[in-house]
């Protein structure tokens, strides 16, 4: 896959929300960039939740999943078959960040990321039932798998029918209804002719305002032209929202100018050697495998 693929097109969409709706002050729920990424998980945790308590916090399968959602109908895009993958690697580097997993070491022959595994660091639970689900599947797994095989198992894409058992399955109801009990959206039922749908429209848009102004900052009033300096959480979900398709969706309400410039700076991140910055000091290893994974 091109790593810019889907970014030379605009789809132009109006929303009643707009964007003035997206005035909200910047979410929170962002690790300290200087965190030493080999830091306890528990450390990594208390980062997880500075801030203001009143917020909302959401995790990067909910903030993807956010974005991909329309907000009046309350499902993603039936032509989208990118976010089930996306939301896998969400889940790998949520435990990455949280010090649960991690990339093993790169050895004398200094492998690549794409060859080196992935292996379990701590197997405290974190409180989130998929995170703990995936964890518990790595644990179990000897001998450890690659980044890219676990993408493909937990989504259950794998001709390997031993692995079909790690599949996480209703991935995308399970995060909405996590996003229902933080009363971000709510729950009702759509006839489509043939079948009745549960579908989750936007409750708090304030939410959502939120999170696409948080996006929108940081490649524009926030950006900093050097990934290691960026947020790691806000690092990942750029790359994870184009990966799943959804990237579009936070700079829509932008003015011309500014989708340009938004769109040039995901392209620049897209076009980054993924080898060389997972070497430099103080990298985040599992994001760039990740990374990686999806461009393959």
């Amino acid at each position: 896959m091109n790593r810019t693929d889907g970014l030379v097109r605009r789809t132009v969409k109006y929303r009643e929300n707009g964007a003035e709706g997206a005035a909200g002050g910047l979410n929170a729920n962002t690790p300290d960039d200087n965190q030493d990424p080999n830091d306890s998980g528990k450390d990594q945790e208390d980062n997880i939740d500075d801030g203001d308590s009143k917020e909302t916090r959401l995790t990067l399968m909910e903030e993807v999943l956010l974005l991909g959602l329309k907000d009046k109908e309350g499902y993603t895009s039936f032509w989208n078959d990118c976010i089930s993958s996306g939301l896998r690697g969400c889940i790998l580097i949520e435990l990455g960040i949280r010090g649960r997993v991690m990339i093993e070491k790169s050895g004398m022959r200094r492998r690549g990321l794409c060859t080196r595994k992935l292996i379990l660091k701590s197997d405290q639970a974190t409180g989130d039932v998929l995170l703990d689900e995936a964890l518990k599947h790595i644990k179990e797994t000897d001998p450890p798998e690659t980044v890219q095989s676990w993408i493909e198992y937990l989504s259950g894409e794998t001709w390997n029918p031993l692995k079909l058992r790690y599949q996480l399955k209703n991935v995308r109801e399970r995060l909405a209804k996590n996003l229902v009990e933080k009363g971000v959206l709510t729950t009702e039922k759509q006839n489509f002719l043939l079948f009745d749908m549960t579908t989750h429209p936007l409750n708090d848009n304030v939410v959502k305002c939120r999170l696409v102004k948080k996006i929108q900052d940081s490649v524009l009033s926030k950006w900093v032209n050097d990934p290691q300096r960026m947020d790691k959480r806000m690092l990942a979900l750029i790359f994870l929202a184009h990966a799943s398709d959804v990237i579009e969706n936070a700079f829509a309400p932008l003015n011309d100018d500014d989708y340009e410039v938004a769109m040039k700076r995901v392209r620049e991140l897209l076009d980054l050697d993924f080898e060389t910055e997972a070497a430099k000091p103080n990298a985040n290893e599992i994001l760039w495998a990740v990374f990686m994974a999806f461009t393959k």
